[in-house]
Parts: C-alpha cells; structure tokens; sequence
C-alpha cells in the first residue's frame, strides 16, 4: 500500500525506485562473468549491468534460442549471458570491428569453458555485416552498440529474426534523452527513430523494462 505521494509507508522512497535497486542487487555473477567484466573496463568496453544480463539469458530461454545474434561484443559479458540462457547447441553470432574486443571476448568464453564451436566472432562493422545475414534464420537478436546506428540495426534485426523471436535494444532511452524533447542531437533522434521503428511493426509486441540502461524488448508474431 502507498500514500499519495507514491512513496512506500515507512521508507521515504518511491516503491518503483526500490523494486528497481533490488532488482539490479539480486544478480550475482559467477567467475568467468565477472572476469569478462574486469576485462571489458580495462578496454573501457561498455557492458550491460548484471540485472540486464540476467534478462538477456531469460529471453533466451524463453524463446528456446539456437541462433543468436549480437551487436557490440565488448569483452563477451553479454554473450556470455546469452550462452547461458542458449539451448546446449545453440550457436551466438557475435559482431563487433574491433579485434581487442574480440581477442578480450575469446578469453571470456575460453574462461567460462564455452566450447569454440558455440561462438562465431565476426570482425566487422554491423552496418557492413548484417546485410549479408539470411532472412528469419535467429531467434533473438541484441543490439547494441553506438546509438546512432540504432535504427539501421532494429530494421536488420527485424528482418533476419524468426517468427516468434526476440529482438533486444540497450538503451533505448540513450541513458534518458529520449524522453527529453529539447534533446535533438543525433544519438537522442537516432534512438527515438529506433524505437518507433519497433513501435510502428504491427508484427512486433514491444515492452520497455527499467533494469540497468534500459532494455526495449519486442517479440515477433508467429
């Protein structure tokens, strides 16, 4: 029960605000996540917090995922988290152009004794490497990455995922200029773009979930 204010009786603090501070608390991450992390901040590689992790693997599970396709491979923390929630044969697709990434995301896996065939590291810009992906062949695919190419990457992503699939946007707020309309910089139009983009696809039934930068996730009609 809350009062008028919308604060929980007793604490002083919203109960949204609260729900979401647990929510973030309650992941712990094993060894070789943690590891992943470490090596993702010394290349000063964005990574998704634990709590989006977490979600990442459950929609996997959820949509019994074989072929995953991620965009922005960083140092493997997200892929990991998507192996984790991946069918034992299932297959990540992994795009990123730079090669420490990947070279930091090898050892991630190697370090979580992920087996070399259940990765494929592509080194590449997505732009250039996501055309070339066939039409409904994954069944979850992540974007992530740098903003501004955000829309030509959810139009990409809604091309090659299945039928009842699963597409992912990090951030899709770009950390809160989204909802801000005095912001018309390019990352803050570029992600308005993207999120209409999902929004406007009558084949697509979106949700926006608060947990880390924020997660827009939308499942495509069977």
């Amino acid at each position: 029960m809350t009062d008028s204010s919308g604060d929980s009786p007793g604490t002083g603090a919203p109960a949204g605000s609260a729900l979401i501070d647990y929510a973030e608390s309650a992941i712990v991450e094993d060894d070789a996540l943690l590891a992943a992390r470490g090596r993702a901040e010394e290349l000063g590689a964005p990574a998704v917090a634990p709590a989006v992790g977490a979600l990442l693997a459950l929609l996997a599970r959820s949509c019994d995922a074989h072929a995953v396709v991620e965009i922005g491979t960083g140092a493997g923390v997200s892929g990991l988290w998507l192996l984790n929630g991946m069918s034992d044969d299932g297959v990540l697709t992994t795009i990123d152009p730079e090669s420490e990434h990947h070279r930091a995301a090898r050892q991630s896996f190697a370090g979580a004794e992920i087996a070399p065939g259940r990765t494929r590291l592509i080194n590449g810009y997505p732009t250039e490497v996501l055309p070339r992906l066939a039409d409904e062949s994954y069944d979850l695919v992540l974007v992530d990455g740098p903003l501004i190419d955000h829309p030509r990457h959810v139009v990409e992503a809604i091309r090659i995922l299945r039928p009842g699939g699963v597409v992912v946007v990090h951030n899709p707020t770009a950390d809160g200029a989204v909802a801000d309309p005095s912001r018309t910089d390019p990352p803050a139009a570029a992600a308005r773009e993207a999120a209409m983009l999902i929004a406007d696809d009558e084949r697509l039934l979106p949700v926006v979930i608060p947990l880390g930068a924020g997660v827009l996730a939308a499942a495509k009609a069977r």
